[in-house]
């Protein structure tokens, strides 16, 4: 009974208490319990103005009272009723010692004072004529002299392609151009096996430096052979296994010695060996002429070529086709540069020619770009350096970038995987000059402020 007693008189203490700090508490006003946020809702309010370019047009005619009236109309839908707004338009011009000038152009509001509680946002439009042109850095340049290195695009019309279904080497080698050309110091089309000859044997087409550029084999699974010296025996054929397999070696040779990056585009790469004169009656047992069938001893000999080994025939097939494990995705890497270079490929694709990883340990390769990412130790598409020894310190020196994919090639990602390699930068046009770039200002209150 006492302890009844007890509890009670506790209950009437407590109750007691909190009636009587009820009582006596001030609450807040309930805007003060769940503020607007005023800057957020100025910016938010900005950027919708801008979206159709309501609010650059005005900015760049502000002596136009029909835009102005409609600005104002639009500004005052935008905003809650109790809302009180400034909006104040700046032209943007270049002082002296570099100094940036805001000069005043235009002023709407809609009451003469925004209260002390006020906030606001600025947003910088730019003037609906004005184009900005990206300029992008040349692989290769740098602040100590380097000029740059070349690109060629073997666009060779004495050679015949396989495995680029749906386009040809001519279309596939102009888009390349439209995409890579921007970012190398020299762009080179290479229109035939002799131009290729020609710079097989180191000299230039244009006056361009032919050491450390980039050759992109556009002809798919088949790869453009020059006559004479190059189809040679003991240079491009090997008479003793009846193949051109030789020939793949002596590009694996020249891209060691010249520092190239050597691409294929698609399947399993130097497949075949084209040339329609040296070839007319020959067919890649699928009905192409003008082809000669190579197989899996290709890639293995240009490995061997380009590892500097002694040039053995090898006729094993190393590649595997990974579509049992599904698509192939492009690695994360590779994504993060899609918009930084605005290059969008599909983020999957199908692979049925990988290439092994163990590659890099056989012949002194380092994977420098995972275009796609790695699946059960095949390499769908990346880029391999070749590692050497120089007094001592390991440098790479030539390249091999394979994308091992199906059929129908997506250049796309081979700009893509290069620029993800190289990295060079795109330099920003500076527009912020008179008469291109006005700063609007937009300071918003409460009504009866605080």
């Amino acid at each position: 009974m006492i302890r009844s007693v007890e509890v009670i008189m506790v209950i009437i203490i407590i109750a007691g208490a909190f009636i009587s700090a009820s009582y006596f508490a001030v609450l807040p006003l309930p805007r003060q319990v769940s503020p607007l946020n005023l800057n957020r809702l100025s910016l938010t309010t900005l950027e919708m103005l801008n979206s159709n370019n309501q609010l650059s047009q005005v900015a760049f005619n502000t002596g136009n009272s029909t835009l102005t009236d409609g600005l104002q109309v639009a500004l005052s839908a935008s905003l809650p009723p109790n809302v009180l707004y400034n909006l104040t338009i700046y032209e943007v011009n270049s002082g002296q010692n570099g100094t940036t000038l805001y000069t005043p152009q235009e002023s709407i509001s809609n009451a003469a004072s925004l209260g002390v509680g006020s906030d606001a946002s600025s947003y910088l439009v730019s003037s609906s004529n004005v184009t900005f042109d990206p300029t992008p850095q040349k692989i290769g340049e740098n602040s100590t002299g380097g000029g740059g290195i070349t690109l060629y695009i073997l666009d060779c019309s004495d050679a015949n392609s396989w495995w680029i279904t749906g386009y040809t080497d001519q279309s596939l080698a102009q888009n390349l151009y439209s995409l890579l050309s921007p970012y190398f110091a020299n762009t080179v089309m290479v229109q035939n096996t002799t131009q290729l000859a020609q710079i097989l044997n180191g000299t230039s087409l244009q006056g361009e430096p032919i050491q450390n550029a980039v050759v992109i084999n556009t002809c798919g699974e088949a790869v453009p052979i020059p006559s004479g010296y190059y189809s040679s025996n003991g240079v491009g054929y090997d008479s003793a296994d009846g193949s051109y397999a030789m020939y793949s070696y002596t590009l694996g040779q020249r891209v060691l010695q010249y520092n190239w990056t050597w691409v294929s585009i698609v399947g399993y790469p130097l497949y075949y060996v084209s040339n329609t004169a040296e070839f007319p009656s020959n067919q890649n047992t699928w009905g192409v002429y003008g082809m000669e069938y190579v197989g899996p001893a290709g890639l293995n000999a240009f490995l061997e070529g380009i590892n500097n080994l002694p040039y053995t025939y090898n006729g094993n097939w190393i590649t595997n086709d990974l579509s049992s494990y599904g698509p192939v995705y492009l690695s994360s890497e590779a994504l993060n540069y899609c918009n930084y270079y605005g290059i969008y490929p599909s983020p999957y694709q199908t692979s049925t020619r990988a290439l092994p990883a163990s590659i890099s340990a056989s012949y002194n390769l380092n994977v420098t770009t995972y275009v796609f990412n790695q699946v059960a130790g095949y390499n769908p598409g990346a880029i391999y350096r070749h590692t050497v020894e120089v007094n001592g310190v390991e440098q790479y020196q030539g390249g091999f970038f394979a994308l091992g994919l199906t059929r129908t090639p997506d250049i796309r990602l081979t700009a893509l995987g290069l620029l993800t390699d190289y990295q060079p930068r795109i330099y920003s046009s500076n527009y912020n000059s008179y008469d291109t770039s006005c700063l609007v200002v937009l300071q918003l209150g409460l009504v009866g402020g605080d």
